[in-house]
């Protein structure tokens, strides 16, 4: 009885686990470690990190929050290290999804994030409208992948078997959301609110 109740807490401890919304990348520079936030999310942060170790140093400035836009990347501090030496670190990192005035609000770098379901553009030659869907995707922060199917002639096989017409006679992209094929989808905006379902 002691062994279920045990693998019962340990299952609803692992669902209730969140997954940090904000991961910290490093990068080597000569004689410098730059440590980064990397945010995956469309929500913004505050972060600040506090490194400990050995074999470095680092400004004696109390740490501060920095903002941490959705889908960005931002440089959060660099430790000189001591020559000829491996850095012995570790970091802390507060994350507050409460945004203050007084946080730090550097520069940053946009990236591509994972959409809530994955999102595959089929191209078909007669496509008219296909640059009013691919347009606004390439500028989003989702990842997107791109099939153009005059050039990929397994793919479009292997798509035959989904439709009763033929794949040359569809004048709009074929949009995949996570599994499910779409044919009615021609803008951004419809797109979203298929993705938002």
């Amino acid at each position: 009885m002691k062994k279920i109740m045990l693998l019962l807490l340990l299952v609803m401890m692992k669902v209730h686990a969140q997954q940090k919304p904000i991961k910290v990348i490093t990068k080597d520079i000569p004689n410098r470690l730059a440590f980064y936030a990397v945010n995956e999310t469309e929500q913004d942060y505050d972060v600040q990190i506090t490194i400990k170790g050995t074999n470095f140093r680092q400004s004696a400035a109390r740490p501060r929050l920095v903002r941490v836009p959705g889908a960005s990347k931002v440089h959060l501090k660099t430790i000189i290290l001591t020559r000829g030496k491996k850095p012995q670190y570790t970091y802390d990192l507060m994350v507050n999804d409460s945004l203050s005035r007084r946080a730090l609000k550097k520069e940053f770098t946009k990236i591509k994030i994972k959409p809530r379901k994955p999102i595959v553009v089929y191209i078909t030659e007669k496509c008219i409208g296909c640059d009013s869907l691919i347009m606004p995707l390439d500028a989003s922060n989702y990842k997107f992948t791109v099939h153009r199917l005059n050039e990929e002639i397994q793919i479009k096989d292997q798509l035959k078997r989904f439709f009763t017409r033929p794949l040359d006679s569809i004048e709009t992209p074929i949009v995949n959301l996570g599994g499910k094929l779409f044919t009615g989808i021609e803008t951004y905006e419809q797109l979203l609110e298929e993705l938002n379902k």
